[in-house]
């Protein structure tokens, strides 16, 4: 291979700021610099497969991200060259990312993710049809052919097994066809012949021409002998790096052999961290060495004896160093246009929730819930009990909506994030059409209700009150979904998103002028930013109107804008509550997208 394919990274440093916090609960915080790479450099080129090891906590994931130019925090720094060039945004696109958890959608087949995924990363200038056969012919070079129509799966589905579900990642990082591919730790979970499947499998990868960087943790020795070269890190040190058949006699040349056969990578993690056995028939260090004098010891053998070496193949390579910290202007051409990553992914989402969606237990919730009201509130002609349902209507169509949508951005947040990462699509493009996805089931749902209730409870008997009814129910539906997007997307965490979400609507609907009619005034500003007190008044006015009058007492009638529930809000001015929720429903959305936008899904 020629050196100009060659990947190279050169004294890669890494620091994060760390928030240190004094003994007592009032003290000062003060801010830590800590390095957690120190320095690393190596090479390698196509068809090799690079291996970096170590034990937990050595800096294996944090080398690998920040190779694969996806570290969103902190500072890196080096020399980090692909092709001779700095690995920049541009090439990341066309790099393949393999992460340690497999995130995929559970409901979708292997055939479909692959298909999906095609879909997104392929550039525009193929055809839907040339994508599904790209996608369909990776099938059976990663031995997914009798699976191909099964689903994914998930910890509550059955599915694929863990080795399928992991060569269906490693496939949508090779439908782009990448020059190179990063994984961390693609054997994690996986017995030994699983594993040895899925290595043997990029080992094809590699020697077909590509670059393969993966992290591991403690592969078996058949394993350990396919690594081309082998990276050993402690501490974020470099321990060794050169080809991995010669890393055992590295060792024994600096005074660290085993006396009895182990596997390579058992051995070189004891040494990376620091530990040796308390047998002295294993190892000819003796026992109860002090870990970090072993350390030290090997970090300095490391520097006198490897370092100068790397060096001399690095300037062979000819390739300069460039200062790249992997946060540098963005890269703004895109695989496909908006509106086919728009349909894509909505196309996607409907195929991958119309379970969740249109589940048997969400629908016959809102049908128990219904009937029961229609029952409850059969043919009344009591004026107060009609407004108790109007406002029930309310209430009701502000929690559920919320709570669905608070659930949204969080759940999706890792899929999200890795899509993003490798530059799949557009953030407006996924939220709209995740957005967009969700209103069949957000708007059929409420408009079942309605019909149901409205007739049993002998509302107003009007073409023109009912529809002015759904529609105001629809608006109620619409401006607190965004609500729970907004929320959900602010926190990322489930439960806290739930506490704030049912505190914020608790008070909306305390102020929405049911329940206190007569607000103190150094609170009364509540009322007007509440859902409830403007979608309430437009159901109010859909059922009533000024002039109309009501038996108040024996042949006594009233008008119905003097009836105590109704006066305080009254029946005019119709045009600012739908301003208002007009504003609040794209307000809302607007928010939720912005905070999408300023929080790490969104970072390449």
């Amino acid at each position: 291979m020629g050196s100009l394919k060659t990947h190279v990274f050169e004294n890669v440093v890494y620091k994060i700021k760390t928030v240190k916090e004094g003994c007592f609960k009032n003290s000062s915080k003060s801010e830590e610099e800590k390095m957690i790479l120190k320095g690393i450099s190596g090479i390698v080129s196509p068809g090799e497969m690079l291996a970096i090891l170590g034990p937990s906590g050595s800096g294996k994931t944090t080398l690998l991200t920040g190779l694969g130019g996806r570290l969103v925090n902190g500072h890196l720094d080096g020399a980090i060259t692909f092709n001779s060039k700095p690995f920049s945004n541009a090439m990341k696109r066309n790099t393949g990312f393999v992460t340690q958890d497999d995130v995929l959608y559970p409901h979708l087949t292997v055939t479909e993710t692959l298909v999906f995924t095609a879909l997104l990363r392929l550039p525009k200038t193929f055809s839907i049809e040339e994508k599904t056969v790209h996608a369909e012919a990776i099938i059976p070079q990663l031995g997914l052919t009798k699976c191909k129509d099964s689903i994914i799966g998930g910890p509550l589905l059955r599915g694929v097994s863990g080795g399928e579900r992991k060569r269906v990642s490693i496939g949508q990082e090779m439908l782009i066809n990448p020059s190179l591919l990063f994984l961390d730790e693609p054997t994690s979970g996986l017995d030994s012949t699983t594993a040895l499947r899925i290595v043997s499998t990029l080992k094809d990868l590699a020697m077909g021409g590509r670059t393969v960087v993966m992290t591991i943790h403690q592969p078996s020795s058949r394993l350990f002998y396919m690594f081309d070269k082998v990276l050993l890190l402690s501490d974020g040190n470099p321990l060794y790096f050169g080809r991995g058949e010669d890393a055992m006699g590295y060792f024994s040349g600096i005074g660290f052999s085993p006396l009895v056969a182990m596997n390579p990578s058992d051995f070189l993690l004891d040494l990376s961290s620091g530990t040796l056995s308390d047998d002295p028939r294993v190892l000819s260090e003796g026992p109860r060495v002090d870990p970090t004098s072993v350390k030290q010891t090997l970090v300095v053998a490391f520097k006198t004896n490897l370092a100068e070496n790397l060096k001399e193949q690095l300037k062979e390579s000819e390739i300069q160093q460039v200062e790249e910290k992997l946060h540098e202007k963005k890269f703004n051409q895109w695989s496909n246009t908006w509106w086919q990553q728009f349909s894509v992914i909505l196309r996607r989402g409907l195929k991958e929730r119309k379970h969740e969606s249109f589940s048997g237990l969400k629908v016959g919730q809102v049908l128990a819930v219904a009937f029961l009201c229609g029952l409850l509130w059969w043919k009344s002609n009591n004026i107060q009990d009609q407004i108790g349902l109007l406002f029930f209507y309310t209430n009701f169509w502000e929690f559920f909506p919320m709570f669905q949508a608070i659930f949204t951005f969080p759940q999706e947040r890792l899929m999200l994030k890795k899509e993003r990462s490798s530059g799949m699509y557009r953030l407006s493009a996924y939220f709209m059409a995740r957005t967009v996805g969700d209103l069949p089931m957000e708007l059929a749902l409420p408009s079942i209700f309605t019909v149901i209730t409205y007739w049993m409870a002998g509302l107003k008997p009007s073409v023109r009150s009912f529809f002015a009814t759904l529609f105001s129910l629809l608006v109620n539906v619409l401006v607190s979904q965004g609500l729970g997007l907004a929320i959900g997307a602010m926190f990322m965490d489930q439960k806290s998103a739930t506490v704030l979400g049912s505190v914020i609507m608790l008070s909306f609907t305390l102020a929405g002028g049911y329940f206190v009619q007569h607000v103190p005034s150094f609170i009364s500003w509540i009322k007007y930013i509440s859902i409830s007190q403007y979608a309430y008044k437009l159901l109010l006015v859909s059922q009533y109107s000024p002039g109309e009058t009501y038996s108040c007492g024996v042949n006594t009638t009233c008008l119905i804008e003097d009836f105590p529930s109704i006066k305080p809000l009254g029946l005019g001015d119709k045009a600012t509550s739908v301003v208002a929720l007009a504003i609040m429903l794209l307000g809302y959305r607007f928010l939720a997208y912005v905070i999408l936008m300023r929080i790490g899904v969104t970072k390449k």
